[in-house]
């Protein structure tokens, strides 16, 4: 779930969060899979309402984690590239950083498989998607949910945020995208993301904003080859014949 994200900005693009405006940094990324474990840039509130931009490692590392073999370890019983809305504020890995720690995680698509299969087909095939925002004017740049955690890298020694972004359930787009686990990012509105990275935020709202679902009717999504992670620009689409190519 979310697994593979993209993100595209150029360093002529602004950003407005708490009465303060930033020009971002230039970053192109078609496709980066969790998976590699590498650094994606999220945004975290500072003292005086200010935010930063910064570099983070893609992978909440808890704080008991102390080596990288304790890491490894961690791997081969939890994926923590997301956290489920559900079970933030009751996770013993997530709640304090749910409470204290909650960032906001660029991106300008993401990528998931619909299982399809047809009539006298044993195992259902897999097609995958690239989800993204509707925008007229330029490539998108929208903001989900995350968590953060201080955390160190192993083989450095550099102190460095990890973390998670937030998944709730599927609303009826990306129900019929991800029709398996039926889950999503939580993609905000800039009123919600704003309110997100407030200090002291009461529990019971962390855990409806966590839950949001962005109405379908400002996203949209389409097929993409298969061979996405090797060649292959997200914004081109690919319509398989068996399926509806595209989802508005």
């Amino acid at each position: 779930m979310c697994n593979y994200n993209s993100v595209f900005i150029k360093k002529s693009k602004k950003v407005r969060l708490r009465e303060k405006e930033k020009s971002l940094i230039d970053l192109e990324r078609k496709m980066q899979n969790g998976f590699e474990y590498k650094n994606w840039p999220i945004i975290k509130a500072s003292g005086n309402d200010d935010w930063n931009l910064e570099m983070a490692h893609w992978e909440f590392v808890p704080y008991w984690i102390k080596s990288q073999e304790a890491l490894n370890e961690s791997r081969k019983k939890f994926n923590t590239l997301n956290a489920t809305s559900e079970r933030l504020l009751e996770s013993k890995m997530y709640r304090d950083a749910a409470i204290n720690r909650r960032c906001l995680i660029l991106s300008s698509g993401f990528y998931e498989w619909r299982h399809f299969q047809p009539e006298g087909v044993k195992k259902p095939n897999t097609y995958p998607y690239f989800i993204t925002l509707k925008n007229e004017l330029e490539t998108p740049l929208f903001m989900m949910a995350g968590i953060y955690q201080p955390t160190v890298d192993f083989n450095t020694g550099e102190m460095l945020d990890s973390f998670s972004i937030v998944t709730t359930a599927a609303n009826p787009i990306m129900n019929q995208i991800h029709n398996v686990k039926k889950r999503m990012p939580t993609i905000l509105t800039p009123e919600l993301a704003e309110e997100w990275i407030e200090d002291q935020l009461p529990e019971k709202r962390i855990h409806e904003i966590a839950s949001f679902q962005l109405d379908s009717s400002m996203m949209k999504a389409w097929n993409i080859s298969k061979d996405f992670r090797t060649a292959y620009n997200p914004l081109e689409e690919y319509h398989y014949e068996e399926l509806s190519p595209i989802f508005t």
